[in-house]
């Protein structure tokens, strides 16, 4: 025969089993909703006045390679340096946040895919002709 003390044993181990997976699922159910979050905020900021503005400006330039790219803009360089420096920190802080694995790539693919491969063809080619410094190398 069973006694009690064994019916509360199998019965404590199902409520600790029981609360092991509901705070599992809580875990899982609060990571998502974080990395929700945080990409609705970064898309929040995507969507600002100003960083449109930055972007179509970023977007608007005509330039073969860097050296062209100077001299074309070299009367307001210092705004078209802060437009394009202000988008590519943007893309680069999401690319950072995929890399950690706080926002899933699929996510961002969904919301920012054309936009961030975009901005990359218009951005690599002075890139190329200028020479890299840093940790990159």
């Amino acid at each position: 025969m069973v006694d009690i003390s064994t019916v509360s044993i199998v019965v404590a181990s199902a409520g600790v089993f029981a609360a092991a997976i509901y705070y599992i699922l809580q875990i899982r159910h609060q990571t998502k909703l974080r990395q929700t979050e945080m990409v609705m905020r970064l898309y929040a900021t995507f969507g600002s006045a100003e960083f449109q503005n930055a972007y179509q400006k970023t977007m608007g330039l005509e330039f073969e390679n860097y050296a062209d790219a100077l001299k074309r803009y070299a009367t307001n360089r210092a705004e078209i340096s802060s437009a394009v420096t202000s988008v590519g920190t943007f893309f680069e802080g999401i690319g950072v946040l995929v890399k950690r694995r706080l926002i899933s790539m699929d996510l961002v693919d969904d919301l920012f895919g054309t936009m961030i491969l975009h901005t990359w063809g218009k951005v690599q080619a002075p890139c190329k002709g200028k020479k890299r410094t840093g940790r990159n190398n």
